[in-house]
């Protein structure tokens, strides 16, 4: 005698859910702690790739701080040996360049400063009065220390800005209205004093004057003598490539570009270096906490084997079995990868506040900690599945 029996149907979705967490509603603490383990592995990846990424900013920062993104551009030699010159036009055309962000320059003037015109002429201080253009520090990462600097209408006037060196060395400490000093043969009134600027030491010990002030009063030409460049940060390389050309096309082998900072190297550097160790870290914090799921699912079998036999005998077939148990690890684990990612965000965000710097919780700190959490719940569920599924019921209903 034969019998013939029909295939139960697969679960629904819902009922696949409700089945799936059965078993955490009914261990509620143990799935709890479990959740708990995955979620401090998740919230262990996102905070230390949160944190390590805002530090990465922070450290990027400063270094960009120290100029990786300035170059500047003087006149070289002519064919003949003497010294070239500038074109006028020379600001206005590398300002054309796509990444490029500033454009600012200086003059050099045959003129002298000094304090007072009584001043033997021999004592010059090592100064230097340069015509400037009007967004000059902030180009090469300067202030003011006291008063204005230059604008519009004092560009035109006879009125200087010192350097931080030049106003020491004129015996200047605190400029007051009125204050004078003897420039190119006349009286050029003080409007204000410089910070130091460690990136371009000249500026440090020059008088500044307006370009349009410089050929009226100092009998200026109107040729730059160095035009500071600040171009993208990742693009630096290839705009110095193109300076040359640019700011005197009809002779580029007259021009002097300088060097990429040192300093690029070393951001180019420490970037890579620490997105490697980044991600080393969240591996092994996430593994901690696919070991917890792992074990919590085993037990999780061994403990339910009645369930298993009493599944089995009403009809359950293996893949039903099997889907259920693994279902239920990927739900745990799901739980605690949210909970987690929750944790480590808010985690980056108090420390980074507290540090200063940019909070940065990159995407592959939260989708990436969620995804490898229910990646890793599901490979940690599956042999757990598989035995519960290859358990024979009545070795399961031994246990009832």
């Amino acid at each position: 005698m034969t019998s013939t029996a029909t295939a139960p149907g697969r679960l629904h979705p819902a009922d696949l859910g409700r089945t799936a967490s059965v078993g955490l509603r009914t261990r509620r603490m143990r799935a709890a702690l479990s959740a708990l383990g995955i979620a401090i592995g998740v919230a262990a990846m996102v905070a230390v790739l949160g944190l390590s990424s805002s530090s990465q900013a922070g450290l990027l920062a400063e270094i960009d701080k120290l100029g990786t993104n300035l170059l500047k551009v003087t006149p070289g030699q002519s064919l003949g040996g003497g010294d070239a010159e500038l074109p006028v036009e020379a600001p206005g055309m590398i300002s054309r360049i796509g990444p490029v962000e500033a454009v600012q320059s200086t003059g050099k003037t045959d003129a002298e400063a000094y304090r007072s015109p009584h001043i033997p002429s021999l004592n010059t201080n090592s100064l230097s009065v340069n015509a400037a253009s009007l967004r000059l520090p902030a180009a090469v990462r300067t202030s003011m220390a006291q008063g204005r600097y230059l604008n519009a209408a004092t560009a035109r006037q006879p009125v200087a800005v010192l350097g931080w060196d030049a106003a020491s060395r004129l015996g200047i400490s605190r400029i007051h209205p009125g204050m004078r000093v003897w420039v190119g043969g006349q009286w050029f009134y003080v409007s204000g004093v410089l910070k130091p600027a460690k990136l371009t030491p000249e500026i440090d010990s020059a008088v500044l004057v307006g370009y349009e002030a410089a050929k009226k009063y100092l009998d200026f030409d109107g040729h730059p003598s160095t035009v500071y460049v600040r171009s993208d940060t990742d693009q630096v390389k290839e705009v110095r490539k193109v300076l040359a050309a640019t700011a005197n096309p009809q002779n580029p082998s007259e021009v002097s570009v300088t060097q990429p900072s040192a300093a690029l190297e070393a951001r180019a550097a420490a970037r890579s270096a620490l997105d490697g160790l980044f991600l080393g870290l969240g591996a092994v914090a996430l593994l901690v906490g696919g070991i917890g799921v792992a074990n919590t699912m085993v037990i999780s079998v061994l403990e339910r084997r009645s369930e298993i036999g009493l599944r089995r005998a009403l009809g359950a077939t293996r893949g039903t079995i099997r889907l259920q148990f693994l279902s239920e690890a990927i739900l745990l684990a799901m739980l605690g990868g949210a909970v987690g990612v929750v944790l480590g965000t808010l985690a980056t965000f108090v420390y980074a506040g507290v540090k200063g710097w940019e909070t940065v919780v990159p995407v592959l700190a939260w989708a990436g900690g969620l995804g490898a959490a229910v990646a890793i719940g599901a490979i940690a569920g599956l042999l757990p599945a598989l035995r519960a599924a290859r358990m024979p019921p009545t070795e399961a209903l031994r246990t009832v």
